[in-house]
């Protein structure tokens, strides 16, 4: 398990994510988490754009390798969220 920083640029509004680190095997799998902890991109939820809002679309998200993580449980470990 890796430790990727996952970051967009689409949304930069108010109650958006711009940031988040999250656990994952690799970057296509880092990229298809949302920063919320609980919607993966291909969700329903997602796919209707209630969290797509708030974050952005997998092919417009930037991943970058941080470093292995201990555990082995892929997820959202920390999050930037814009409150407004």
């Amino acid at each position: 398990m890796k430790l990727f920083l996952i970051s967009q640029r689409v949304n930069n509004d108010y109650d958006t994510y711009s940031d988040a680190v999250v656990r994952a095997e690799t970057p296509e799998e880092a990229k298809r988490i949302h920063p919320n902890g609980t919607a993966v991109w291909g969700d329903a939820e997602t796919e209707e754009g209630y969290t797509l809002a708030t974050w952005a679309d997998p092919r417009r998200v930037t991943v970058t390798l941080l470093g292995e993580a201990i555990d082995p449980t892929p997820g959202v470990v920390c999050a930037a969220f814009n409150a407004g």
